[in-house]
């Protein structure tokens, strides 16, 4: 089997899942997000060297258990956000710097909590808006998502001449990252014409935010990926990689979305 059908069936079976999971009940959805945490934890464990996977596994499942029963007060979930922010934002200034992250072990609880666990917590919480369920805001987002990788991928490929970050993803260019950029604006203007939940400036706004803070998660993990020498954050998914390498974007962007949507909204 070659490689565009093993990496075609493998995309297909994960979008399957993905969707029936999202449409299927908001238990699945969380249900889902918490294996997805997990996994991803494990491999980014394994690329930060991290020797307590045990310990952050455990933390996950709690906090998804949490979230399930709405047992978190507000104010302890805005602090949460707060360092989820601080710390994502941390990372991508990080970018623009050519020294890698030293890892003790502080600097790996850092990461494996506010980097990765916290970006799925909030993920779990996106499709809600006062407490109830709307799967289509998260099929949206991925829409949005799927866009914007495709037409930078396309554009970049074609068009690109102007690098954006060589040293940590030679094939990213400036152009590819526009071209992505716009055609997430137009694919946020259709979808808003199918959501009820929020208007067509709302979508534009969450379309900027998920198609820069998306761009920006791939290159904080690529940035990792490049620290430890590993092409590839696990095998989970033939012919992709990890599930690291799949929701390094979707998971990164979450907390900003979740700031736009229940705090600045």
């Amino acid at each position: 089997m070659n490689n565009f059908v093993t990496r075609s069936i493998s995309a297909l079976v994960y979008a399957g899942i993905f969707i029936f999971a999202i449409l299927f009940s908001e238990q699945t959805y969380i249900l889902l997000i918490a294996f997805f945490a997990c996994v991803c934890i494990w491999e980014f464990s394994k690329i930060i060297n991290s020797k307590a996977t045990i310990v952050y596994l455990l933390f996950s499942i709690g906090l998804v258990a949490l979230k399930y029963y709405n047992l978190i007060p507000q104010n302890i979930l805005s602090v949460l956000l707060a360092i989820s922010l601080l710390v994502s934002t941390y990372l991508i200034l990080n970018l623009y710097s050519k020294s890698y992250i030293p890892l003790r072990e502080l600097q790996r609880f850092i990461l494996l909590t506010a980097y990765v666990l916290m970006s799925f917590f909030f993920l779990t919480y996106l499709p809600f808006k006062e407490g109830i369920y709307q799967p289509n805001v998260i099929i949206f987002i991925i829409l949005i998502i799927w866009a914007n990788d495709s037409f930078a991928y396309l554009i970049g490929k074609n068009f690109g001449k102007h690098k954006l970050f060589e040293r940590i993803s030679p094939k990213k260019t400036i152009e590819g990252f526009i071209g992505g950029l716009v055609f997430s604006i137009i694919t946020g203007c259709i979808v808003s014409q199918f959501s009820l939940s929020y208007t067509l400036m709302n979508w534009i706004i969450i379309s900027i935010i998920v198609s820069i803070l998306g761009t920006f998660g791939d290159l904080v993990e690529s940035k990792f990926k490049r620290q430890a020498n590993v092409k590839d954050s696990g095998t989970i998914m033939p012919g992709h990689g990890g599930l690291l390498d799949r929701l390094d974007s979707l998971f990164f962007l979450a907390p900003f979305v979740y700031l736009y949507l229940h705090f600045l909204l």
